[in-house]
């Protein structure tokens, strides 16, 4: 899973950063999602070894925001997902 993708972000302002909702995703692309929310509860629980008790943490760095509107949070799941990430702002 992280021997193949490289991501470049080249801003890291919040209003930049892709979030596609839950519902638009689960309409178009309802296996992906099924695939993000299995690779989250992966990286969760890397986390939780990590950091354990530490739940407010697991909340700002899950691939999921939880809110009003529920969303994917895109650049997330690109550097989890990926072996080298690129910072060209």
């Amino acid at each position: 899973m992280y021997n193949t993708f490289s991501y470049t972000n080249h801003t890291v302002l919040p209003e930049a950063l892709e979030r596609w909702t839950v519902t638009l995703m689960g309409k178009l692309l309802p296996r992906h999602l099924e695939l993000i929310y299995h690779v989250n509860h992966i990286y969760l629980e890397k986390l939780r070894k990590l950091y354990p008790g530490q739940n407010e943490k697991f909340a700002r760095m899950s691939l999921v925001e939880e809110g009003q509107v529920k969303s994917i949070r895109m650049a997330y799941l690109s550097i989890i997902c990926s072996h080298t990430v690129n910072g060209v702002a």
